[in-house]
């Protein structure tokens, strides 16, 4: 039992560090480079969905779908995992949530919840721009080519799964399969989860600690994963398109 306990929790640390866990220490490394710049973050900008070549569409939309294709492998390799290894009472897909019937149900209320989240998730931006906390998010840097709005929306759809698999779903039932307290595992979740957006600033580090932990709890409560990735792909959708259709016209945008 103990060498069981150990084996899963290897396993979580290193599909942590293949994903997001890898993130997370790239962005505190970038956060030390830009507090050791001399600039204050709000005269600094985080780029998102940028360009690889904009003088060859064609070859930037290979290397979209590429990113979007490749990110979603972790997620994959998490669900491979639990029913390989462990799998939780019920299989895996009854854990997560993620069989019939409440698919409208799940639908109707990730919009619920991504309202709840988003909302008050832009003024905290916003004000923690203002003062000083935070960079400017430039949430999409894709312009003039056909394809924008697509690769945009699966972007966020390829975000929304990825995070929530892995630092809910996954993370969640691996933990707590260890006899890990529910509150902790919650908790260390949100807190990975901020990690990784610290590259943003401040302002980005505790608004995604407070979505991680709604997240989480919320999954904790009801047991469906599906809520969860629609209200992150809906966050999402909403920032990447309003970034491209409203940049220029809103001044706290640029």
């Amino acid at each position: 039992m103990v060498r069981a306990r150990r084996l899963l929790l290897v396993e979580t640390l290193l599909v942590l560090a293949l994903s997001l866990g890898q993130s997370a220490w790239y962005s505190i490394l970038r956060m030390v480079e830009r507090l050791t710049r001399g600039t204050p973050l709000s005269g600094q900008t985080s780029s998102l969905n940028t360009s690889v070549t904009p003088d060859r569409p064609w070859l930037d939309l290979t290397y979209q779908l590429s990113d979007i294709a490749f990110g979603v492998v972790p997620a994959l390799l998490a669900v491979l995992l639990m029913s390989r290894i462990s799998p939780p009472r019920g299989g895996v897909r009854r854990r997560l949530g993620l069989i019939s019937p409440g698919w409208g149900q799940d639908v109707g209320s990730g919009l619920v919840i991504a309202t709840f989240i988003g909302v008050p998730g832009l003024g905290l931006y916003v004000v923690s721009k203002e003062l000083g906390f935070n960079t400017t998010v430039q949430a999409a840097g894709l312009h003039g080519a056909w394809w924008v709005v697509p690769v945009l929306i699966l972007s966020a759809i390829m975000n929304a799964v990825l995070e929530e698999t892995v630092m809910v779903g996954y993370l969640v039932t691996r933990w707590r399969q260890l006899g890990w307290n529910t509150a902790l595992v919650v908790v260390l979740s949100a807190l990975i989860r901020g990690t990784y957006h610290l590259y943003q600033g401040w302002g980005g580090f505790v608004g995604n600690i407070v979505m991680g932990a709604v997240l989480g709890l919320i999954y904790v409560r009801r047991g469906r994963l599906l809520p969860l990735i629609v209200a992150h792909a809906a966050i999402d959708v909403v920032a990447f398109l309003g970034y491209t259709f409203l940049v220029g016209r809103i001044p706290w945008l640029s």
